[in-house]
This record gives structure tokens, C-alpha cells and sequence, in this order.
């Protein structure tokens, strides 16, 4: 993907019974959690929240073997105030792969969670497997690797799918030789969805519901597949479909973008200032001239895989438009282009990412395929399709999988909520409904007209938003699908 992610910052003591895990075995002794105030760093990156606490929780590295290599996971507790109403546990998940969830309650309780959610649960975050805190993996990435991102550069012949199949093959074995490697094969979603049962476990919990957006749709998902009793109430966000993170998912940021961009051409044309235009055909232009110019000669540093990456990510909310026309104005008229905050980790981020997104299926495994599905969106989707459908690290991924991908269906309890904006560019409206259909009965789905990445709690649409804080709070959920309409701005 590209090289900013938006919407993140990323235990009492309890003993339980043994945990049965479908096709696995499980340690008969569970952890005993004891929390203690964040570290001073950790209290920096989360918000500085005084009342986050943190923890840590052994699991093993392959549940194959529980008894075996055992790896730490970073877990962190944002209590209810109000002993008298709380129902149980709500475990969140920000998205990714690769991205910190330590501080997400801390993160969703700053963003304008409801007080009675944050009354009814104790808001649950972890650092996935291999990401942050918990045991960590590598690819050894270099500064220029790491500055190159996850959008793959525009290609505009076969011949340029193939000169990039040469650092997607590099970076692929970086990953294989690196001094985690032994985490390889293990780093998955399904083995993070038993690590989650094992979370719910520690604290004692019959079941937990659950929050997560984007990537963390797909997690929930996953979870609530392998583990049907356990899940309570699971509220999905910005969905990916149900094959998750895969190639079908990378081109879907193609379609994304092309109908999230009339929200913004629409909001430029309003604003002449800027100088991008004056109509919304005139704006999208711009995007196309920008872009052209750019490939032939970057400005300040800024090519046109940047241009387009920042774009897309920048659209992710529609509080970044003003930021996103100061930008293209900067680059129209060769000003100094406002500074965008620096990623911290991302080595760790990037190469959590791949771990998980090429470990957890196959990928096309020849370079002809790519450039077959280049050709493809770069005529249907020109403002993305040339990079989102082109080759990565994926296509070069070791042949070794410990098994096969969840298969998401409708066997289990009528108990998800899934929530979705109309014009998302990172997990478009087509990969929701596919999730939608293969969970069947067990789903009910709340879709907004609106644009962006992420619904609850960050979105104005107060239908959609009332509508999940209902499910979290009462077990209510609308009686078949629900459309939200457009609410006028604040």
C-alpha cells in the first residue's frame, strides 16, 4: 500500500480452563495477567491516558505445538469506570497489517466513543504478533526500501512490471533470510485470532465483542469464524472482503480511488483558492497533469508514485482535503510542500505488513500475471490501477504454509454488525458486500453515504454511528440492512 496508514497510532488476574482451538492442540495453563501503569514511551504513543494500563502475554509461536517456542504479545487495558455496567470485554483492533493497536483505546476514547460504551467494556488493545511491542519481526529494509513504500510504481508497459518484479523479489527474500524468518510461517491472521482467544482467556472471559476496522475487519471476522461461541457482540468497520488482505483487495484500491475523488474534486472546485480549478472536471485534470509532470520530474523530492500514495491516503478522511489541495498546489507551483509527519517504526510496519498479507494466501506467482492485470486496471481505474495491480513482494512469498486461509461462511450466531461508508477508497463498498454475503445470516450490514475510511467512531453519520453504539450497548441491531442517508456537514 502506500507509505502513510490512517486511523491509528498505531488484565485482571484470572485463570480459566483449558481453550480448544479448531485443528489444534492448546497449553492447559493460561497466563495470569498483571497490569501495570504503560511505560513512559508507551503513555507517550497512546495518547498519554493515565488510566491505559499494559501487560504482556505468552502464546505459543505455532499452536501446533503449544508447548513449544512460546512469543510475547503486548496487550493494554482501558478500564470501566462504572463496575456496576460493565458487561464484559471489547476487544479492538485499529487495522493494518503491521500497525500498533497497544493505544487504540486510547484512540477511540479521544475520538468521541460513547461514554455509555466506554462504561459497558473494558477496551482491550494488543500489538499483533510481530508488530510493536509483542515479539517483532524484520525484513532488514533499507532506508531507500522503506522510502519506496508499499504502492508499487506506476506501470505503463509490461517492461515496467517487470523491471519492479526485481525489488519485489529482493525484499521478498530479505524477509525469508532475515534473523525472524523463524516467525514466518506463523505470522498470520489465524494464528492472530488465536492469539486474541488466548487474550480472552487470560482475562477470565466467557466470550468478548469485538471492534476493528480495515485490516481489522478481516480479523474479526476471522475470529468470529474459528471461534463462533466465544464471540459476543463483533462490530466490523470499513470492510475488506472475505478473502482479506489479498490480491483482490490490493485492485480494489484501483475502483477506490476513482469513487472517492469526485468528494474531493467537488470540494476544490469550491475552493478556488487553491488554484486546482474551478470544476470538477477541471480538478480531476489536474490529477492527471500532476501526475505526468511529476513522472518526468519530481518536485522537492516527490515523484509521481508519492504523489499518487499521498493522494489516496489523504482521502481517507475529509478533514485531510485542505491539507490534500495545499499539497497539490505546492507541487502545481513548485512552493515548499507542507511536511508530512514521519511514520515511526515503519521498517517494523512494513515488514509486519508482508508477513502477514503474503503468509496468509497465495498471491499470482508469475510476473505475466501481473502485467496481465495491470493492462487491465490501468485503462478501467487510470488513477490508481497502474500501481495497486502491480507486483509485490507477494508474487516471491516461500512456498511453506502451515494452512490454508479461513474460510469466512454463515455457520455461527446471528451476532455481527458490519458498518460501512458508501465511498471508501481503502476498502471500497464491492469487498463489504462480498464479506456480507458470505456471512449470511450471521451479519446485518449499515452502510453511510459518505466518504472515507472508517465509520465508528470517527464519522459524522450519526445513523451509522448510533446505529453501532446501539448494537455495543443494548445487542440491538436493525432488523435487515440499513442505508443511512448523506447528513448535511456541521
Amino acid at each position: 500500500m502506500h507509505r502513510t496508514l490512517p486511523l491509528a497510532l498505531a488484565l485482571a488476574a484470572a485463570a480459566v480452563a483449558v481453550t480448544a482451538i479448531p485443528g489444534v492442540s492448546v497449553a492447559a495453563t493460561p497466563d495470569t495477567v498483571r497490569w501495570s501503569p504503560c511505560s513512559e514511551k508507551a503513555a507517550r504513543e497512546t495518547a498519554a491516558l493515565p488510566r491505559l494500563e499494559c501487560s504482556t502475554l505468552e502464546v505459543p509461536l505455532d499452536y501446533r505445538d503449544p508447548d513449544g517456542r512460546q512469543i510475547e504479545i503486548a496487550i493494554s487495558r482501558l478500564a470501566s469506570r462504572e463496575p456496576s455496567q460493565r458487561r464484559g470485554v471489547l476487544l479492538t483492533n485499529p487495522g493494518g497489517p503491521g500497525i500498533t493497536g497497544l493505544g487504540y483505546p486510547a484512540v477511540l476514547a479521544g475520538s468521541g466513543l460513547p461514554q455509555k460504551v466506554l462504561d459497558s467494556y473494558d477496551l482491550i488493545g494488543f500489538d499483533p504478533r510481530g508488530v510493536g511491542r509483542s515479539t517483532r519481526v524484520t525484513c532488514d529494509l533499507t532506508q531507500e526500501q522503506q522510502d519506496r513504500g508499499n504502492l508499487p510504481p506506476y506501470a505503463r508497459t509490461a517492461a515496467d512490471v517487470a523491471r519492479e518484479a526485481g525489488n519485489a523479489r529482493t525484499v521478498a527474500e530479505q524477509c525469508a533470510t532475515s534473523r525472524t524468518a523463524w516467525m514466518l510461517p506463523h505470522t498470520t491472521t489465524a494464528n492472530t485470532a488465536r492469539d486474541m482467544d488466548r487474550i480472552r482467556a487470560a482475562l477470565g472471559e466467557p466470550k468478548v465483542s469485538y471492534l476493528g476496522g480495515s485490516y481489522g475487519s478481516y480479523l474479526g471476522a476471522v475470529y468470529t469464524t474459528m471461534f463462533p461461541k466465544r464471540s459476543d457482540r463483533v462490530v466490523l468497520d470499513s470492510n475488506l472482503g472475505p478473502g482479506g488482505y489479498d490480491v483482490t483487495a490490493m485492485r480494489l484500491f484501483g475502483p477506490g480511488l476513482e469513487e472517492r475523488f469526485p468528494d474531493f474534486a467537488a470540494f476544490a472546485a469550491a475552493h478556488p483558492e487553491y488554484g486546482l480549478g474551478t470544476t470538477p472536471e477541471q480538478v480531476t485534470a489536474k490529477y492527471f497533469d500532476l501526475a505526468e509532470r511529476l513522472e518526468a520530474k519530481p518536485v522537492q523530492g516527490i515523484d509521481a508514485t508519492s504523489f499518487r500514495g499521498l493522494t489516496f491516503d489523504r482521502l481517507y478522511a475529509d478533514a485531510n482535503m485542505p491539507v490534500l489541495a495545499e499539497f497539490w498546489q505546492a507541487l502545481d507551483t513548485d512552493r515548499p510542500v507542507p511536511p508530512s509527519p514521519p511514520l515511526a517504526d515503519f521498517e517494523n510496519l512494513m515488514a509486519g505488513r508482508f508477513y502477514v498479507i503474503c503468509g496468509d494466501g497465495r498471491w499470482p506467482g508469475t510476473v505475466r500475471e501481473y502485467q496481465r492485470n495491470v493492462a487491465v486496471d490501468r485503462l478501467k481505474y487510470p488513477m490508481l490501477g497502474g500501481s495497486s495491480a502491480g507486483i509485490g513482494p507477494c508474487a516471491f512469498w516461500p512456498d511453506e504454509r502451515v494452512e490454508k486461509p479461513v474460510r469466512i461462511g454463515d455457520r455461527g450466531p446471528s451476532n455481527v454488525l458490519m458498518a460501512q461508508n458508501e465511498r471508501d477508497p481503502g476498502t471500497p463498498l464491492a469487498g463489504a458486500q462480498a464479506l456480507r454475503r458470505a456471512f449470511g445470516k450471521r451479519a446485518t450490514m449499515v452502510t453511510a453515504d459518505q466518504g472515507g475510511h472508517g465509520v465508528y467512531p470517527f464519522g459524522p453519520n450519526t445513523c451509522a454511528n448510533d446505529t453501532v453504539t446501539k448494537f455495543l450497548t443494548t445487542g440491538q441491531r436493525p432488523t435487515q440492512d440499513l442505508a443511512c442517508a448523506a447528513e448535511p456537514s456541521k
